[in-house]
């Protein structure tokens, strides 16, 4: 396997080296073998190719990623050449270093900061966070609480889940769990939860148009056989598109922002050591 990929390699590489060799040579007895192209010192190998190339290509995909890279590299020195005589090389050399800097400084930091342990939010901090920015957390989408189970069409109890599905009472949601159990292929209580309506709407072989908050406006509880399945959805709330995000559902999203924030703090505060080093034992001066 691994020889045929090298045979492949190498017969693009041969391939590619020919072409360019076809254009302007004029003695190339002196160059290595494995030279694809050139441009004045710059010179593209085979094995640099090689090493680029993805795996698992076909030979046609092969033969195209081969040419677009050589192409690539061939254009983008010819242009280097043709600017260093146009440019300002050293405002170009001044930005690189800049980025490099730049990267370097971003490096550093971010594994400084991956080392320190996550912290834990306390509720009172997200749930602070989530009444100072009401704005940020509004449901692009509804939510709802309720019941979702998927029976088959011949299950015996399948009456009796029907009418537990419309109960309330505590004792009947008791019933329903034992009963599907013995029958549903699935079933989801959420009465006591907010979900995502997407979870259920992908769970429902049936069209429900455009507007999710018309559908369940007019469909509070559905009773519907499929594919020798009756779906039944009983929904006892919902949140409409547009309203106030439920806590529960907000946490993971200010956890997250909280975690960024204690990042951006701690990063700050390892910059800020080490200038404060660096002034102490002299190698910054601020004049």
């Amino acid at each position: 396997m691994k020889q045929n990929k090298l045979r492949c390699f190498v017969a693009i590489g041969s391939v590619a080296a020919l072409l360019w060799g076809c254009s302007g040579a004029d003695d190339a007895s002196d160059v290595p073998a494995d030279v694809l192209a050139s441009v004045g010192q710059s010179r593209l190998t085979l094995s640099e190719l090689r090493g680029a190339m993805p795996g698992g290509l076909s030979a046609d995909d092969s033969v195209k990623f081969a040419t677009a890279y050589i192409n690539s590299w061939v254009d983008s020195r010819l242009v280097s050449r043709i600017a260093a005589e146009e440019v300002d090389m050293s405002e170009i050399d001044e930005m690189v270093d800049r980025y490099r800097r730049e990267l370097v400084l971003r490096k550093y930091t971010l594994l400084r900061a991956e080392a320190m342990p996550v912290p834990d939010f306390p509720a009172d901090t997200i749930k602070a966070y989530f009444d100072a920015n009401p704005k940020e957390f509004v449901l692009s989408r509804p939510m709802v609480k309720g019941i979702y189970l998927k029976v088959p069409d011949d299950a015996k109890n399948l009456a009796e889940i029907r009418r537990l599905c419309r109960s309330t009472r505590a004792d009947d949601v008791d019933r329903l769990e034992k009963a599907s159990l013995q029958a549903a292929v699935h079933y989801d209580y959420f009465r006591d939860r907010w979900i995502d309506w997407v979870q259920i709407e992908s769970r429902i072989p049936m069209p429900m148009g455009d507007s999710p908050d018309d559908f369940i406006r007019a469909n509070k509880y559905i009773d519907f056989s499929s594919g020798g399945f009756t779906y039944i959805l009983s929904i006892s709330d919902c949140l409409p598109t547009g309203a106030a995000m439920p806590l529960d559902a907000a946490t993971p999203a200010i956890e997250e922002r909280l975690r960024f924030e204690h990042r951006r703090r701690f990063e700050a505060s390892i910059l800020s050591s080490l200038r404060e080093e660096a002034l102490v034992d002299g190698r910054l001066k601020l004049y």
